[in-house]
Parts: structure tokens; C-alpha cells; sequence
């Protein structure tokens, strides 16, 4: 299913910086590199660039068939989310494999934020797929452990559905996630969970021919307004290029 591998990028470069992880994609293929363009950098239902448009570059290296690693960088021109951070570097590994329709994957990584002091952070996740026909349904987890930088830990639960709309180059899909943890520090937990525990869901809608893809998403969550800025509903337009 691979028209749908845009879709679950959605909002981000690579598997951490989506907000659903990239079960439907393949790793038979050779080196990849993506540039994007979006009006927004929206993880888990939160701005990550105060609202602002982004660019993007992300890679992907395969080893073997089941093994990749991955890196992405993404401006975030001075985030206040993230101690004013110019960019955020994502950096992993996911091991993949499939059975039959279903896959499963695990994956760990780290977040790096130049232009900001002590913002770095770790996590690690799984998930498991099945992909019926043109569709596909995931389940997915997120944890990243206790750490100074987040004020705490941090849990993701989520579940992602996608479909490719038949005899066109247009897939559709929706997603909706918790996010929950504890907190040491609450000043700096409200940087991932500013209302504590929350939901976060979307929708998006992707155009693919060739090697361009074009998208609109539209993000929300349950954080309360007052609570944190840009964390509210955004529709994003985005396009991208795969070289």
C-alpha cells in the first residue's frame, strides 16, 4: 500500500515526527530522501513551530528487509514550545516485519533541538497493522521515559485508519491518540502535555503522482485553549518531493 506512507507522515518527516506510525510502509526499496513544505508542524495535536510554516528534510536508509534507520530535520524558527529552539533533529531505527496482511514494528529514537539547551529527549514504540484491500488499520504505542527535558514521562495510545480511494491517486485517512504520563516537574511536563492527559485526532487528505504528493490535514485535540496556544483545530496544507 504504498500511496498510503505520506498519509501516516502526516504532520511530520519521518515515524517520530508523525503523529501515526509508518506501518504501511515498505522497506524493500533502496536509500530514500523527502523535502517537504508545510503550513504547520502539528505532533500529537500541538504545534511544535508556534503555528509557523515549516520545511523539512527527511532520509531513510534500509538494511536489509526488515531493519531502516531514519533521520529528519525540520525548522522551527526559535519554537517557544521548545526552549526557542531553530529546529528539531529526529534521529531512529524501526524494525519492521510482515506476516501474511498483518505487520508489526518497534521502533527508538531521540529528539534533538538545535538553537535550545537541555530540550533533548528520547523515546521508543511499537505497533501492529492490517491491511485489507485498499485500506489499512494500525494500533500504535509511544514511551518515552522519564526525563529532566519532558518534566516526566510520556505515553502515546493511538489507533490510525487509512484508504486509498479506488481508481484515483487520492488516500484518505483519520487518526485519533491519548496522551498521558506523570509529572515531576510541571512546568516542564506542560511542554508535551500542557492540560495533562488529552486526546489529540485529525483527518488528511493526499494527492500522489510520481514522485510529488500534496496534502491537507486538519488537526485538533481536548487541551483546553487557555491551556496552550496553537494546540486548538488547524487545517495544513502541505507538499513534498521524493527524491
Amino acid at each position: 500500500m504504498k500511496g498510503a506512507a505520506p498519509l501516516l507522515l502526516a504532520g511530520g518527516g519521518l515515524i517520530w515526527s508523525a503523529p501515526l506510525p509508518a506501518l504501511a510502509q515498505g522497506m524493500d526499496g533502496g536509500p530514500s530522501l523527502q523535502l517537504e513544505a508545510a503550513g504547520d508542524e502539528r505532533r500529537r495535536g500541538l504545534s511544535w513551530s508556534d503555528g509557523a510554516p515549516v520545511l523539512k528534510a527527511s532520509a531513510s536508509l534500509p538494511v536489509g528487509s526488515a531493519l531502516a534507520f531514519d533521520i529528519a530535520a525540520t525548522s522551527l524558527w526559535g519554537s517557544g514550545r521548545h526552549g526557542g529552539a531553530d529546529a528539531a533533529i529526529d534521529v531512529g531505527a524501526r524494525y519492521a516485519r510482515q506476516v501474511g496482511a498483518f505487520r508489526g514494528q518497534v521502533l527508538g529514537g531521540y529528539h534533538a533541538f538545535p538553537g535550545a539547551s537541555g530540550m533533548g529527549y528520547g523515546e521508543i514504540g511499537g505497533g501492529i497493522g492490517y491491511q485489507f484491500g485498499p485500506a489499512a488499520l494500525d494500533l500504535f504505542a509511544r514511551y518515552a521515559p522519564d526525563q529532566s527535558a519532558l518534566g516526566g514521562d510520556n505515553l502515546v495510545l493511538g489507533s490510525a485508519l487509512s484508504i486509498g480511494i479506488p481508481r484515483t491517486p487520492l488516500t484518505l485517512s483519520a487518526h485519533l491518540a491519548r496522551s498521558s504520563g506523570k509529572s515531576d516537574d510541571p512546568a516542564r511536563s506542560r511542554r508535551l502535555r500542557p492540560d495533562g492527559t488529552y486526546w489529540d485526532h485529525g483527518v488528511a487528505l493526499d494527492y500522489h503522482r510520481g514522485r510529488w504528493s500534496a496534502g491537507l490535514r486538519y488537526a485538533d485535540s481536548s487541551i483546553d485553549r487557555d491551556a496552550a496556544a496553537h494546540g486548538g483545530p488547524r487545517l495544513i496544507a502541505c507538499i513534498a518531493l521524493e527524491l
